[in-house]
């Protein structure tokens, strides 16, 4: 979800630079089920502009609506959607609506937050019941600093309210190694997903970051002064570069870091030629490091084409992620969304 939070913030800001104010909604209770879980938010522009979504269309309209008065007063409120009865989701929302106005110095710390890929937390106040207070709002902690979301929070008594807390991480990253049609797609459909996607190209290559418009950026290097000094549990690599030599020395440099999910192309014996290779330059490497390495990339759903390649390669980076076994949701017996 930190994707979404980060696009919202960036809507408000563009927001902001245009004279229009800005009304945030967050899911912070639920009683039964719904499409989305609580933490999922919105931004509402004066001008209607809408940047995420906390359903499958019917209660943004409703939200739409609400906001409205959060325009006029600056007053937060909580508002309800029964889904029993119009989403047929057996759920009823609890939505926190109030005004989006950090300090001015929000931005630039969330910014570093962000390049500098620590995690965050978001803390809403709120009662379970249909009303307006100037007490209601969300604070966002960053290091040891709060940033009220909603300025009147600041001078509130909160200690009585309900607190829905989220803690975020980093926004997930996918490290794509390799510029040919296929890294593309990837690109595509992994930026799709709400990832930070770089692309990693040969030096002699003349690749530009115009080839792969869903990017966040283009490193042209080789694999020995390739940086990744800021792979963690929150990055997916796939090595795309159709060179053994070249996914070998890679392998090398990634050695030094543990990403979440390691994904190279080509058949299953191609992996344990490529492991093999790996334990002669690094013997001291533990299996745990080994285990992060997926070959061939990507789940068993019949793929052919690039594009359905990098739909399976996604979905398996997710089981992965998610730490979840590959099923239809029709076999799955209770709730799609497990408790936590």
């Amino acid at each position: 979800m930190t994707h979404e939070f980060k696009n919202i913030v960036k809507a408000a800001v563009e927001a902001k630079e245009c004279g229009l104010k800005s009304v945030l909604a967050s899911v912070v209770d639920l009683d039964g089920s719904s499409y989305r879980r609580p933490g999922v938010r919105m931004l509402i522009t004066e001008n209607g502009t809408l940047t995420g979504a906390v359903s499958g269309g019917c209660v943004e309209k409703e939200i739409v609506l609400q906001a409205e008065s959060i325009f006029k007063t600056d007053i937060a409120k909580i508002m309800t959607y029964d889904g029993r009865y119009r989403l047929g989701c057996e759920g009823v929302l609890y939505i926190l609506i109030e005004p989006y106005e950090p300090h001015v110095s929000f931005e630039s710390v969330f910014k570093t937050c962000l390049m500098l890929r620590k995690s965050f937390q978001l803390k809403s106040y709120y009662e379970k019941e249909v009303k307006m207070s100037k007490a209601f709002g969300t604070m966002v902690h960053i290091d040891d600093e709060v940033y009220p979301l909603n300025p009147r929070l600041k001078n509130q008594q909160l200690d009585k309210k309900s607190i829905f807390s989220q803690t975020m991480p980093p926004c997930f990253k996918l490290i794509i190694i390799g510029a040919e049609h296929d890294a593309v797609q990837l690109c595509k459909y992994a930026a799709l997903t709400g990832w930070e996607v770089i692309i990693v190209s040969n030096i002699k290559e003349n690749k530009s970051i115009k080839e792969f418009p869903s990017a966040e950026t283009l490193w042209a290097t080789t694999p020995e002064t390739v940086d990744f000094s800021l792979v963690d549990q929150q990055t997916a690599v796939v090595l795309m570069t159709h060179n053994f030599a070249y996914d070998l020395r890679y392998l090398v440099a990634l050695s030094k870091c543990h990403p979440n999910y390691i994904g190279v192309l080509g058949p299953a014996r191609r992996r344990e030629d490529l492991l093999s290779q790996l334990m002669t330059y690094c013997p001291e490497l533990d299996t745990e490091f080994l285990d992060l390495v997926h070959g061939p990339a990507g789940l068993n759903i019949g793929s052919e084409t690039p594009q359905e390649i990098a739909v399976s390669i996604v979905s398996e980076i997710l089981a992965i992620t998610r730490n979840k076994h590959p099923m239809s949701l029709s076999e799955k017996q209770g709730r799609i969304h497990q408790e936590k």
